[in-house]
């Protein structure tokens, strides 16, 4: 996941630098929505990660 969100990171940079902005805000837009999803899933891996151990510890 985290390596497509430099994928069009680096996309939209390119495409700012040479002034295509409809692609460069499209990039910029889809890094975004991938790297939310990414942090959500790590938030829920977190919280039952947390759970779990706590099961397996008692």
């Amino acid at each position: 996941m985290f390596r497509w969100i430099l994928i069009f990171l680096v996309i939209a940079i390119i495409a700012g630098i040479f002034g295509f902005t409809g692609i460069a805000a499209g990039a910029a837009e889809i890094a975004k929505i991938i790297f939310f999803i990414f942090l959500a899933l790590v938030v829920l891996a977190l919280v039952f990660g947390g759970t779990l151990w706590k099961k397996v510890s008692n």
